[in-house]
């Protein structure tokens, strides 16, 4: 009734009722990334793709420039263009080989083009540097990796992500969402369960970041 209302009040204030439709989709977005967040950002790709140029047109200036090219590799990752984020870090292997973030990043690339070995070797790196490496992340992506193959071993990963980032909804989403995979339902259910009562305790700065991970959990364990 109130997105009829607000139809209604835009019709009138703009005089076509396809501007008030176009208008209130807008609105009605803007709702949805400031509260829920479940949609994907329309800006950051373009903001992505500039920022990309910029790091590409300073490497023309400055082709020596580690950190520049460490950027621009976790941009195109982002992109998921990870044959050409694999091509800038392999040009800063030899200086940032004790960087558990080069690691990381590099392993990404490799799991994501099917080269699980070295990827999973990488990523092992990275956490051995630094075992809360962007919070865990590598333990997350070799969860994801492994779950159609090894169920065992990406559970075991899934569980570590859990204990390094004691605070992410996500990781007891993904624990939840694999053991429904396996056919183990009441860890499954569990799984959720904890993910729902982990946003409840969250602080209110934290619950925005997590709300989609609640969600999805909320809408998988009603089923």
């Amino acid at each position: 009734m109130s997105k009829l209302l607000l139809f209604g009040a835009l019709w009138w204030l703009f005089g076509n009722p396809f501007i008030a439709i176009l208008v209130l989709l807008v609105l009605l977005y803007m709702l949805e990334r400031r509260f829920v967040g479940l949609s994907p950002s329309i800006v950051r790709p373009f903001r992505r793709r500039s920022a990309i140029a910029k790091l590409k047109r300073q490497l023309h200036m400055s082709p020596h420039d580690v950190s520049a090219k460490s950027e621009l590799a976790r941009l195109l990752i982002e992109s998921r263009k990870y044959t050409q984020a694999r091509e800038v870090l392999a040009g800063i292997g030899s200086t940032m080989e004790h960087s558990a973030e080069y690691w990381s990043d590099l392993g990404t690339c490799d799991l994501a083009l099917g080269r699980l070995e070295a990827g999973e070797k990488e990523m092992l790196q990275a956490l051995e540097i630094s075992p809360r490496v962007k919070y865990g992340q590598p333990y997350l992506r070799l969860g994801e990796t492994f779950a159609a193959r090894d169920s065992e071993k990406a559970l075991g990963y899934l569980q570590a992500f859990k204990a390094v980032n004691s605070s992410s909804c996500e990781a007891y989403f993904r624990l939840g969402t694999l053991y429904a995979e396996l056919g183990k339902k009441d860890e499954a259910a569990a799984a959720f369960k904890e993910c729902r009562e982990l946003y409840a305790s969250l602080p209110r700065y934290m619950k925005r970041r997590e709300r989609k991970w609640f969600l999805k959990s909320l809408l998988r364990g009603s089923r």
